[in-house]
């Protein structure tokens, strides 16, 4: 079901599977992603938790932000309000890609509201190239089509290797577009690219209470495996995971491996 929360001026929505009296599990997706990202995923963990996939702002269906505002910091006062807002005193987090990065400041500023962590395919820090050229990017404006059809077909993955069910990108794609005065545009406000300020979470790390899984793709050449584990040496109580035949977008080319990875982790935590 659909649900809106009205947190620090903006309307956030998202996806959610009431399980009342349940552990609550919080999923947040990638830059120019949105909340059914996870919708591959979610199947094996309902009815045993609550939970909620995310459109942060900036993304889906939640309000673009004014001035605009994409810190770190922004996107994890966010996910708080949320949370106050679902009355969840703690929850289980897992972020991938920019989710990740986000997920893991939230887990060092806010350590006794987490009760698992789970990275996916992430980095602490964007290296200085990347992130100028995410700003480039998100100077362009929105891509506005004529048609659906023509805006299915500008559909990419960035990074763009992936083994995912073309059912299940050509989903992702439908649901990622508006139509607005008769023209179609992605979900996707570019000046959250345009306006990116991540913070360096390599100092934070060492802030991370919860126990933690670390995520990778076997072929993903965002987070490599020294890094990986360069990471889990940083976070207390933490483990790296690899899962077989993925790239970056792992929670797309493997859910069946990844929901089995992290509902073990889950399990004992």
């Amino acid at each position: 079901m659909r649900r809106a929360f009205t947190v620090n001026g903006l309307t956030l929505r998202g996806l959610e599977w009431p399980a009342p009296g349940r552990p609550a599990l919080c999923f947040l997706h990638g830059g120019s992603a949105h909340a059914h990202w996870f919708d591959a995923v979610v199947p094996a963990f309902q009815g045993r938790y609550h939970i909620l996939s995310l459109d942060q702002r900036g993304h889906g269906e939640s309000d673009w932000s004014a001035g605009p505002a994409y810190a770190t910091e922004d996107f994890a006062s966010d996910l708080l309000g949320v949370m106050d807002a679902l009355g969840w005193e703690r929850m289980a987090l897992v972020g991938h890609s920019m989710g990740g990065h986000n997920a893991m400041a939230f887990a060092a500023w806010h350590p006794a509201r987490l009760s698992a962590l789970c990275v996916v395919d992430s980095r602490p820090a964007i290296p200085s190239d990347r992130l100028h050229s995410m700003h480039r990017r998100g100077h362009r404006g929105p891509r506005r089509h004529e048609s659906l059809e023509s805006a299915l077909r500008s559909f990419r993955l960035l990074p763009p290797e992936t083994t995912a069910d073309p059912a299940l990108l050509d989903h992702l794609s439908r649901q990622g577009i508006a139509e607005r005065e008769g023209q179609f545009m992605y979900r996707f406000d570019p000046a959250c690219n345009g306006t990116r300020r991540p913070a360096d979470a390599w100092p934070l790390l060492p802030r991370i209470t919860a126990p933690t899984l670390l995520v990778r793709g076997e072929h993903s050449p965002i987070l490599p495996p020294v890094m990986a584990q360069e990471m889990a040496a940083c976070i207390t109580s933490s483990r790296v995971v690899e899962i077989p035949r993925a790239h970056h977008h792992l929670v797309l080319d493997e859910p069946k491996a990844f929901a089995a990875a992290l509902g073990g982790f889950l399990a004992t935590t």
